[in-house]
C-alpha cells in the first residue's frame, strides 16, 4: 500500500464517519468508516517504515 492509497483511505473514511447522514439497513457507515481509517493509518505508517528503511545510507 502506497503513501497515496493510505491517505485516500483515512479521507474516504472519515467522509464516512463524520460527514454522511445517510442510513443503509444492515450497514453501520459509521463504523465502517472507522475501519478505512484504521486501516489507512496502519498502511500509512507500514509504506513510511519501508521507505525509511529502503532508503540509500550516507556514509
Amino acid at each position: 500500500m502506497t503513501v497515496g492509497t493510505s491517505l485516500f483511505l483515512i479521507a474516504a473514511g472519515a467522509i464516512l464517519r463524520y460527514a454522511v447522514t445517510a442510513s443503509v439497513s444492515g450497514v453501520s457507515l459509521a463504523t465502517v468508516g472507522l475501519i478505512l481509517m484504521i486501516v489507512g493509518a496502519l498502511g500509512l505508517v507500514i509504506s513510511l517504515f519501508y521507505i525509511v528503511a529502503w532508503r540509500p545510507r550516507r556514509r
